[in-house]
């Protein structure tokens, strides 16, 4: 939510009834009023904003001023950090930086899927997506990012503070991106309750695993077809959710776990769960650059970058920046794009015939074609949007013929141009 140069938005309390995993008392909703002036502390490169009140809820996400020294200490924190490959060197692959972009655009998309040959720089541009990031507003010092906004997207501690009257710190951060290691326990992944400190002082004593930290964020796992089971079904439960709910020794623990899921894998080392693929919103496949040409600019442009990073990420600032603005005004522009009814039924007359199971496949299909007409800047989706997004939502979606030797994007393809032409 913008505000003013020397202003910051400020909201109102009104109970509400919400029901949650955690909670079936009221909460209060959130109503925004305007004008309000109020102060600004940095804490570890975050900006905070609040005032102090009882009966209000602040909320601001821009500083109006800047501590040039705290400024400074934030840009060497950032210089410090290992360096990341620049998405706008990353060279073709369109398909796979389409769905990622996309997804940004529009997280309830529901992720993507990334499959193909190992060394194709799958990871890379993954990895490379943080410096594109754009900022979300959370509660300052909360562990589950949580919404000031959104009452469903509230951890439990600050459901009860707002309930209290509290006034809660308010900050912006850049959207968080958290690696799952193949090798991670469902402790670490889910979080741990401390039984001795819950059974001695009476109080739950909760240590939130990876799933709290990427709640608003980006969940990427790589090699996601070698992930243990167990963990799978983790995912499954919070991606089917949006909460995960911690249960040890009768204590039972719940917090907002709602995430963009991205995963990377090689076909050959195995399939994936069909419950957890149908979890993906988009699916791309990434193959192996055979023109030579293009592949001596690859190894140049990773030459050029392994020498010296900082200069390399330099001469793509002005790229990156560009990329990001456009991102920044898709996002905004996202719910005033308007789709035809008449492209609605095609596109569920192409999942249809297709036999394509559940209707999650039309909804993705339609959200992605608004998220790719308002990064093209428009207000309107149009047949191209949809023939670029469709394969990729529902090739992963049909189901396995053994025999049949065609890729199931084309299938797709067919399909569409069948109904739309």
């Amino acid at each position: 939510m913008a505000s003013l140069l020397g202003t910051c938005s400020t909201a109102t309390l009104a109970p509400r009834p919400l029901s949650s995993p955690s909670s079936r008392t009221s909460v209060p909703s959130l109503s925004l009023t305007q004008g309000q002036s109020c102060g600004t502390k940095f804490y570890g490169g975050l900006r905070i904003h609040g005032k102090k009140s009882r009966a209000q809820f602040h909320v601001a996400s821009v500083a109006t001023e800047v501590n040039p020294s705290e400024q400074a200490q934030r840009l060497a924190d950032k210089e410090s950090q290992r360096p990341v490959y620049p998405f706008a060197a990353i060279v073709g692959q369109d398909e796979m930086k389409l769905c990622l972009l996309l997804n940004v655009i529009d997280p309830k998309i529901g992720g993507v899927m990334i499959m193909g040959d190992r060394g194709t720089g799958k990871s890379t541009t993954v990895r490379s997506l943080t410096d594109l990031l754009p900022e979300i507003t959370i509660v300052a010092g909360d562990p589950y990012n949580s919404d000031p906004e959104d009452p469903e997207a509230m951890g439990p501690e600050v459901r009860e503070n707002i309930m209290k009257g509290v006034q809660l710190p308010v900050a912006t951060t850049k959207i968080n991106m958290v690696d799952l290691p193949l090798g991670a326990t469902e402790d670490r992944v889910c979080g741990t309750i401390d039984i001795e400190k819950a059974l001695t002082e009476g109080v739950k004593a909760f240590e939130p695993g990876l799933l709290a930290k990427a709640n608003r964020g980006i969940l990427y796992v790589d090699e996601v077809n070698l992930l243990d089971d167990h963990l799978v079904d983790v995912l499954l439960d919070s991606a089917a959710s949006g909460w995960n709910t911690v249960e040890r020794e009768g204590i039972s623990i719940s917090h907002p776990a709602r995430f963009i899921l991205i995963g990377s894998g090689n076909p050959e080392e195995g399939e994936l769960r069909p419950q957890l693929l149908d979890r993906f919103g988009m699916h791309a496949q990434v193959g192996t650059v055979r023109d030579a040409e293009l592949r001596v600019k690859i190894v140049e442009e990773r030459a050029r970058f392994d020498k010296n990073p900082k200069e390399f990420r330099g001469s793509y600032e002005a790229e990156q920046d560009k990329l990001q603005d456009q991102i920044t005004s898709a996002r905004s522009g996202l719910s005033s794009i308007q789709i035809d009814q008449d492209l609605k039924v095609k596109i569920s007359r192409v999942c249809s015939e297709l036999n394509v199971d559940g209707l999650r496949g039309d909804i993705v299909t339609n959200r992605a074609a608004k998220a790719l007409a308002a990064l093209k800047g428009r207000d309107k989706v149009t047949p191209e949007d949809i023939a670029t997004v469709i394969p990729n939502c529902l090739r992963h979606r049909l189901r396995k013929d053994p025999l049949e030797s065609i890729d199931s994007g084309l299938l797709v393809i067919e399909k569409f141009y069948e109904i739309f032409s």
